[in-house]
């Protein structure tokens, strides 16, 4: 029912590609202020010139930094609401789910239980190998970090929900009328999004892998849940605890968070963990609790 929601609405494929395009231009007027900020701080030529493994860097400052990156989505997603109000003629509900209204108890569900999950795994990783963390907590930068993520990291998480498994999974299933090439489609989509990740450029592109199965993950949730309820919880979760825990040197978010980790990552046994035991766990956690059934027609069916 959820990718149904689009078939009541102006479902065209050109407002699609023009939505799309539209949203892109909203983000890049949100990067506004930071490029400026890195003209005022290395002037033109220092930009010209500039690593982008040193882009999150530069200003000296990581909350400023953050903050920033942040407003980039900011942006895009008063673009987003643009895109849906006024090409398309849809309610924000109707692109979050079949409910009658938003179910904040699943959001919250499923932010408590990624961020238990993630709590518990740093902790282990950090008792276990105590030498790759580095306690880094000041508390006045500390809390503005805190005052940043809060506001800006659900609009960040947001946004990528709501173009990935709202905008394009309904646009795409009402193009393609059926559920799994949508699902295909946007987990893609959504794992080469953070291609210029500096994850990507320490780790190699073999961590893609772990953004896709993440894509396809969030994808299957937002399907059988018949909602994005679940997978905006999830991300929020995911995104919020990491920026406020730990940061490493090669990750997207270089923030002022309590840990440093400073060891060396093992991109196979990170993203093993996730896909192995962190997603099934989730899976089975999800459709015991919310009664899941017919697999198959929720994630293979047709868009009647």
């Amino acid at each position: 029912m959820f990718i149904q929601n689009a078939l009541k609405v102006k479902n065209n494929i050109w407002r699609y590609a023009l939505g799309i395009f539209i949203i892109f231009i909203f983000t890049q007027i949100g990067s506004i202020p930071f490029i400026i900020a890195i003209f005022n701080k290395v002037g033109l030529e220092g930009a010209a010139n500039l690593d982008p493994s040193k882009m999150m860097i530069i200003l000296e400052n990581s909350n400023l930094t953050f903050f920033y990156t942040l407003l980039t989505f900011f942006v895009g997603f008063i673009g987003f609401l643009i895109v849906i109000k006024y090409l398309h003629n849809q309610s924000v509900l109707s692109i979050t789910t079949s409910r009658k209204t938003i179910d904040y108890k699943r959001i919250l569900t499923s932010f408590t239980a990624i961020s238990v999950i993630l709590v518990l795994n740093i902790l282990f990783s950090f008792f276990t190998s105590s030498e790759d963390y580095i306690l880094q907590f000041n508390l006045n930068d500390f809390l503005i970090l805190l005052l940043i993520a809060v506001i800006f990291i659900p609009v960040q998480t947001s946004l990528e929900e709501y173009v990935f498994r709202g905008y394009l999974m309904q646009g795409l299933g009402v193009m393609f009328n059926n559920k799994w090439l949508p699902l295909i489609l946007t987990s893609f989509s959504f794992g080469f999004l953070h291609f210029y990740n500096p994850e990507i450029m320490k780790l190699g592109s073999i961590l893609l892998v772990h953004y896709v199965a993440t894509g396809l993950f969030l994808g299957i949730l937002t399907l059988m849940d018949d909602g994005m309820e679940l997978a905006l919880g999830f991300h929020a979760g995911n995104n919020l605890l990491i920026a406020l825990i730990v940061t490493a040197d090669w990750t997207v978010f270089q923030t002022t968070s309590i840990f440093k980790y400073i060891g060396e990552p093992n991109v196979i046994n990170q993203s093993l963990f996730s896909l192995s035991i962190i997603y099934p766990i989730l899976l089975f956690y999800f459709s015991r609790k919310y009664n899941w059934t017919n697999w198959k027609g929720k994630l293979t069916g047709k868009v009647k």
